[in-house]
């Protein structure tokens, strides 16, 4: 099974998004009011050569990200895309050997701009959504939170993820994927109530597509919630699930915006759990950061 990074563009973010700075509604204010901005972090997406057949998870950005609704205050104060055409997963794919019509399935951990992105490039294949992160994007309250789906292809109908009672890890359900049973995605609310991320048996490891769960591994190793998950207190409860997990079963991280995620995916690089203490050793990784440029805003 081969497994390949795609990097989509880069986006800019504040600081306070990557690591949340106090609680409750303070903190999701912070990735618009901060003045610090992060410096540019990878929009990744994942391509899996299956014997079932390709899955994708997540489709990245596309260029069009850089030209956003000027009425939305996230939007023009918290984050800025930098992307070309040739960088959208589509052609990325096809420069590997990949063409449209041998992805079986696109899963979308959710649906925020940077991870749907790229759906016009999967005209001929099955979508997977989980039905919570579908019913947030409607209406005025899915403009509100941020969701585009008026960008969507008009073909686009998302299959919703039944989940099974079947427990993976601390994760009480699941869902397999794959026939084999090889690929399975779970429940890691927080980010939004609806995330999800995927858990790919890799011989004797396992690799955990980790969407926003968190920014970095770092985040994650040291339980430190993001700016804008909604409720803190699931989020913080999510990331206690992805540690135990890593301590149960050797596991290659990877967040969708972590800068080393492609190196740790090559290198197979697991999450180091320190036993005499039973916790995860935090990684030697923090956000660096600058000031967005103001032309990277027009």
């Amino acid at each position: 099974m081969r497994i390949h990074a795609i990097t989509t563009g880069r986006v800019r973010i504040k600081a306070a998004q990557i690591k949340g700075r106090s609680h409750g509604l303070w903190r999701q204010l912070q990735p618009i009011l901060s003045a610090e901005w992060a410096d540019w972090l990878p929009v990744h997406a994942w391509a899996i050569e299956h014997s079932e057949g390709v899955i994708v998870i997540d489709t990245g950005a596309n260029a069009g990200l850089k030209s956003l609704p000027r009425w939305h205050p996230f939007f023009q104060l918290g984050v800025c895309f930098d992307i070309e055409p040739e960088q959208e997963i589509g052609p990325q794919l096809r420069a590997i050997g990949i063409g449209p019509r041998d992805i079986r399935t696109v899963l979308l951990t959710h649906m925020h701009i940077d991870h749907d992105g790229g759906l016009a490039h999967f005209p001929h294949s099955r979508f997977l959504v989980s039905e919570d992160e579908l019913a947030r994007t409607s209406g005025m309250r899915g403009a509100i939170l941020g969701y585009l789906p008026k960008r969507w292809p008009r073909w686009f109908q998302p299959e919703k993820l039944v989940w099974q009672q079947l427990p993976f890890g601390p994760f009480a359900r699941s869902i397999r994927l794959t026939q084999a049973g090889d690929v399975v995605a779970v429940p890691t609310p927080g980010h939004t109530p609806g995330h999800v991320s995927v858990i790919v048996a890799d011989g004797d490891k396992q690799v955990m597509f980790a969407g926003d769960a968190s920014y970095l591994e770092a985040t994650m190793l040291r339980g430190i919630v993001d700016g804008v998950s909604p409720d803190e207190v699931q989020a913080q409860r999510t990331l206690a699930d992805i540690r135990r997990l890593s301590a149960q079963q050797p596991t290659v991280y990877l967040p969708t915006h972590d800068p080393k995620s492609g190196q740790r995916l090559e290198r197979r690089r697991t999450v180091v759990v320190q036993a005499r203490a039973q916790r995860i050793v935090p990684a030697n990784e923090s956000p660096p950061r600058s000031l967005c440029p103001t032309s990277a805003n027009k």
